[in-house]
């Protein structure tokens, strides 16, 4: 469980080309929650990437999803996406 982050950032960083990425483990704050039963987390990722510019956001999210693929099913079962372009 402790290597999830820096999977999530590799993930991130790689998909994205991101200058910047910041993630916080919120799994704590759903305990008894159905997703938390699994083992899976809850994440909130702050991610700023020149793939962002001239996007919507729901293209950056669908983005971000894409970036973190079988991680989706693996490691996270919620995440909140916080995503900037370089001039934002």
């Amino acid at each position: 469980m402790s290597d999830r982050i820096p999977r999530i950032r590799e993930a991130l960083e790689q998909g994205l080309n991101t200058q910047e990425v910041a993630i916080r483990d919120d799994s704590h704050l759903h305990a008894g929650h159905a997703g938390a039963k699994t083992g899976l987390g809850h994440f909130h990722v702050t991610i700023r990437s020149p793939r962002f510019t001239g996007t919507s956001p729901i293209e950056r999210h669908k983005l971000v999803y894409e970036a973190l693929g079988t991680l989706m099913q693996t490691d996270i079962h919620a995440v909140s996406i916080r995503a900037l372009a370089p001039e934002e």
